[in-house]
């Protein structure tokens, strides 16, 4: 899952960026309004946190802008502002959740998990499920009724966003876009180690599940009749 965190307050940001890593999220900082309607424009994220207060453009303005380009992602409010005015204003202006600073870092991954339930993206207990396999997208733990094994990070985002898509053709550059961000220097064959990665551990879980190649497209999961 790939969360922007768009906040001004440069300590505040970078604490924010280890603590979303620790819980085995990929994450991305812009520091400034301008450069975080940039960032969310692109529609590769998952979750946006984002502050109202901000230099060169506002959070209202970025929300509003997002959402009249229809874009859909989660979007918590991150502010001083505890009015009620203000929480009416960001919500009425498209937000999902609004979080008052100073706020405890077990209350805003909790409000994280519940935004992107409402979106369908991820199942209580951080579970995803897809034919005979479940991704603990916690503890990074594939499994299936009689065997487990554990991912590396990346593997599970991979696998998650394939599992998100269902039966999608998801495209490598989607991939880089969404695991590496859009102005990483990845490459094809990046995505293609971790597909090989992938394929050998539901090969050892014996799974019905498979990563079939699109010739040209990308990857789609299907499971085996």
């Amino acid at each position: 899952m790939r969360i922007l965190v768009v906040e001004d307050e440069i300590h505040l940001a970078e604490a924010l960026v280890q603590i979303l890593r620790k819980n085995n999220y990929t994450v991305d900082a812009a520091h400034d309004g301008e450069a975080g309607l940039d960032n969310a424009l692109t529609g590769i994220y998952d979750l946006i946190l984002l502050d109202i207060m901000l230099p060169k453009m506002d959070g209202i303005s970025i929300l509003k802008n997002i959402r009249k380009e229809g874009i859909s992602t989660p979007v918590i409010l991150l502010t001083a502002k505890g009015e009620i005015s203000d929480k009416v204003t960001g919500l009425d202006s498209g937000a999902d959740d609004y979080l008052a600073k100073p706020f405890a870092t077990e209350e805003l991954l909790a409000r994280i998990r519940a935004a992107s339930r409402r979106k369908g993206e991820v199942l209580p207990d951080n579970a995803l499920k897809f034919g005979d396999i479940e991704l603990n997208t916690a503890t990074l733990k594939l499994s299936t009724v009689s065997k487990e094994i554990k991912l590396i990070l990346k593997e599970s985002e991979l696998l998650e966003l394939l599992i998100t898509r269902k039966n999608a053709v998801t495209s490598k550059e989607l991939i880089i876009e969404k695991l590496w961000g859009f102005d990483s220097e990845a490459e094809h064959n990046n995505v293609e180690v971790y597909i090989s990665f992938l394929r050998k551990k539901l090969a050892f879980l014996n799974s019905s599940v498979s990563i079939n190649t699109v010739r040209g497209v990308g990857y789609v999961l299907e499971v085996k009749a």
